[in-house]
């Protein structure tokens, strides 16, 4: 695409437009979905962790037994879990 010509500015800020277009019909799609999903009851996100297995990595940062990667790779949970653990204890 030659876009030194005024043809080829032309197309080239058509497909812009038509990108941007594309892209607000998806977020629109999205968002009615999500909408519809919570009208049905249904619950949006990730299951929440095993109560026990939160308790027991709340002891272990209280302990401070180890940091939180080795924490994560005991229990069998991501980093950013006991991340977030840890930011609700404030410590």
């Amino acid at each position: 695409m030659d876009t030194s010509t005024p043809a080829g500015k032309a197309l080239f800020q058509m497909m812009g437009v038509f990108a941007e277009f594309e892209r607000a019909m998806i977020r629109e799609r999205v968002k009615s979905g999500l909408e519809r999903g919570k009208a049905q009851g249904k619950i949006l996100g990730r299951p929440p962790i095993d109560p026990r297995r939160e308790a027991a990595i709340l002891d272990d940062l209280r302990e401070g037994k180890a940091g939180i990667i080795k924490l994560a790779a005991a229990h069998g949970v991501g980093v950013g879990t006991v991340q977030r653990i840890k930011a609700s204890l404030n410590l």
